[in-house]
């Protein structure tokens, strides 16, 4: 029976599988990738699909479903070190984050409701809230399919930047079979820094808050916006952020009145919902299958019969506008299958 790749993506979009695999092991995934790259099949590494728009044609070769890859190990807790935990790429990543919340592990309570498996979270440097997987990722194991070999990689070595990490900037080599924390112990949180996070708990940025508190109140935050995946939601049949907020080079790019965060490397972070809605572009904008969140412009949604080709069409339309309003070309956050954004026949851009 054809697998259909919808049903694995909060989009809720994609065509079938050609051949479709969930291995239970590391051992399982690294012989069927191998095998599929010694015979030229094309390879497809799915995790929770949160992340990802997949043509309506499907993808025609092996798609191999990391989910059957599980377990948590405790390497160590001590008061000393804090707690150092191994989780396999297919854990589900909000039931961990819940997890080290309850075990007072320190460091990813903000990263609740983000959909997704633990092995993706390294590739997108997933962040929210002001926290980033960044801080707390010790080690990343991986399968080289360029060299045929396990290979480990230190934190410093993944090479993470704003939604952007080594992985992500080789596509395809590497695959995540397991990701390595070390978090500090403690009943409070790490310090509060965003100023949304901040006023909902009613504390100052860079205070500290009860640990299930930021969680509770991230999970609020994040419904309230329709980030949080429910499947009686319209608004959350999507791919969350569909596009990253542009990093300029220097502060006079950034148009009058929109945010404006200086980076570390001297460039500045600006909001790419507020050049989405200063073009034009509100809550519930389109009237296809695909329109923005009527809780969020920067989510791109399936309103329940869209196709890949739907949401497509909705990102070029954002993206052109923001460019002419403000110059600033958006880059998009999910990774696409069989889809571009770019060479519409129509506009040329």
């Amino acid at each position: 029976m054809t697998e259909s790749l919808a049903a694995h993506t909060t989009f809720g979009i994609g065509g079938p599988a050609g051949r479709w695999l969930v291995p239970s092991t590391d051992a399982e995934l690294i012989e069927a990738i191998t095998a599929a790259d010694a015979a030229g099949e094309p390879v497809l590494v799915l995790g929770g699909g949160s992340n990802v728009l997949i043509s309506d044609d499907g993808f025609d070769g092996l798609v191999l479903h990391t989910g059957g890859l599980r377990g948590v190990q405790v390497d160590d807790v001590a008061a000393c070190s804090g707690a150092f935990l191994t989780v396999a790429a297919g854990e589900p990543w909000d039931a961990f984050v819940a997890r080290t919340v309850e075990q007072r592990h320190v460091g990813i309570e903000a990263l609740s409701g983000i959909p997704g498996f633990v092995g993706a979270t390294p590739v997108q440097n997933v962040g929210a809230y002001g926290q980033e997987v960044a801080g707390v990722i010790a080690r990343v194991r991986t399968w080289d399919r360029q060299r045929s070999a396990v290979r480990t990689f230190s934190a410093i070595e993944c090479g993470f930047g704003y939604r952007d990490s080594l992985f992500k900037r080789e596509p395809g080599r590497w695959v995540v079979l397991s990701v390595s924390f070390q978090f500090r112990l403690g009943q409070l949180s790490a310090p509060i820094g965003y100023a949304e996070l901040a006023k909902k708990l009613d504390v100052e940025i860079g205070q500290r808050a009860p640990l299930a508190a930021v969680r509770d109140a991230v999970l609020e935050l994040r419904r309230a916006k329709g980030m949080v995946y429910d499947r009686a939601d319209h608004d959350s049949w999507s791919a969350g952020s569909f596009f990253t907020n542009p990093v300029l080079d220097e502060l006079t790019q950034v148009p009058d009145g929109a945010p404006a965060y200086p980076q570390p490397d001297g460039r500045v972070k600006t909001s790419a919902a507020w050049l989405i809605e200063h073009a034009g572009f509100g809550k519930g904008w389109g009237d296809g299958p695909a329109q923005l969140s009527t809780k969020h412009t920067l989510a791109l949604t399936n309103r329940g019969q869209a196709r890949a080709a739907d949401v497509v069409a909705l990102a070029r339309q954002v993206r052109a506008g923001v460019e002419d309003a403000f110059g600033i070309r958006l880059v998009p956050e999910p990774i696409l299958v069989g889809v571009s954004l770019d060479s519409d026949p129509a506009t040329g851009r």
